[in-house]
């Protein structure tokens, strides 16, 4: 038998490799909608509604490192990742289950902390987590995540629904939880310097001071998934074309939504919103702020397209914007700069498992190409109402 790493064919090659090998198993399920290919399986139930149901896994020195992340913050981010695949398909997260590995330096009250904020982030999405499983690890720590939503018929978003002349449209700002991470890598590392220089010392007394980088920082270790744009556009009417989270990088989204739906892109330099907080990091490090945009990922912003004549109604959402059109498929996917130059974003991506030896949070990359990822509500809606006795979806809690 021949031995190919999967290196060699990277993360996308493999997942359509396994695709071939599972889509004959499909044929047991008449009535699903969507196998392998979008942010999640999509199954029509007896009552006319479509179920749709994602798995995402989260495992140390991938996509988290102990060292930098409370362990409240990652049960919360666990959930989020997963309730943000949900919002891709403009439907709404239901329930979950989780599975946890779990090593011997794990101890029961650290599992609680986990189990705590995963608590927390559920509750604010209205999601029930209804099971799960526990193993051991020798791996250290592996938390994976399956959840359950549902959506409408004439709701439901995938990848392959993008038109010519529909507008490329972003919510919140990119490249921010990139910048958060390179921020907790650099402390990381001084840390393990300083510690190493003073053997006596201990964890708890390094105190490295964040307060010029607390949104950063925020956006990477308790990224929020964006139900809020999608309880918008169920009440506005607006139903996006095409939409998928921004888990590695706008490039990368981007070209999905380009090849699932047989078209080009053009996106604009200067509309991508980027906070002066992420300038401000990627100036410190001397790296370029679009770049982060680009290829940083770990934001879990809604990347969507809709028609132009939806523009208006999507102006009264103010945290979104347009940052480019869909073009003819023999345009390519490409990105006009600052001077006006186009780009060509083709051959480039955002992270990919694989692509290359020992990637991991740990890992600070250096390049404008394939940098790695890890992988707030302030309680009023867009009205100011306050949501204690509300969940996102504006329904009564219990």
């Amino acid at each position: 038998m021949s031995f190919t790493r999967v290196s060699e064919i990277g993360e996308f090659g493999l997942i359509d490799r396994l695709a071939k090998l599972v889509q004959p198993t499909e044929l047991a399920l008449p009535t699903l909608k969507k196998g392998v290919g979008d942010d999640c399986a999509v199954i029509e139930l007896p009552n006319g509604k479509l179920q749709v149901v994602s798995t995402d896994l989260l495992i140390e020195q991938i996509h988290f490192d102990l060292l930098t992340t409370p362990l409240a913050h990652l049960g919360a981010k666990a959930i989020s990742v997963n309730v943000s695949d949900i919002c891709a398909m403009n439907a709404k997260p239901l329930y979950a289950t989780i599975g946890i590995g779990l090593s011997n330096a794990i101890s029961v009250e650290m599992i609680e902390q986990i189990y705590q904020g995963a608590a927390n982030a559920a509750k604010q999405y209205g999601v029930a987590i209804v099971g799960g499983d526990t193993s051991a690890s020798v791996m250290g720590l592996v938390i994976s995540v399956t959840i359950v939503g549902e959506a409408d018929p004439d709701k439901i978003a995938y990848r392959s629904g993008a038109k010519v002349g529909d507008l490329i449209c972003l919510t919140g700002d990119v490249g921010r939880s990139f910048a958060g991470l390179k921020v907790l890598m650099r402390e990381r590392q001084a840390m393990l310097d300083m510690l190493k220089e003073n053997p006596d010392m201990q964890l708890s007394d390094y105190k490295p001071d964040f307060s010029d980088y607390q949104k950063a920082i925020e956006k990477h270790l308790l990224p929020k998934a964006r139900v809020d744009a999608v309880k918008f556009f169920h009440e506005a009417g607006i139903s996006p074309t095409a939409m998928i989270d921004v888990s590695d990088g706008v490039c990368s989204e981007l070209k999905h939504i380009c090849r699932n739906s047989n078209v080009g892109a053009l996106i604009e330099e200067t509309k991508l919103p980027i906070l002066a907080e992420t300038r401000e990091v990627s100036d410190e490090f001397e790296d370029d702020a679009t770049t982060y945009a680009l290829f940083g990922g770990e934001d879990y912003e809604l990347l969507f397209t809709i028609s132009p004549s939806d523009f208006e109604t999507l102006s009264r959402f103010k945290d979104a914007c347009v940052i480019g059109s869909i073009k003819p498929q023999s345009d390519g996917v490409k990105m006009r700069d600052l001077f006006g130059a186009e780009i060509d974003l083709q051959n480039l991506s955002g992270f990919q498992h694989f692509a290359q030896e020992s990637v991991s949070e740990s890992d600070e990359s250096e390049g404008d190409e394939n940098v790695p990822h890890d992988h707030s509500h302030n309680g009023h809606d867009h009205n100011g109402r306050d949501h204690d006795d509300e969940d996102i979806w504006g329904e009564r809690k219990n």
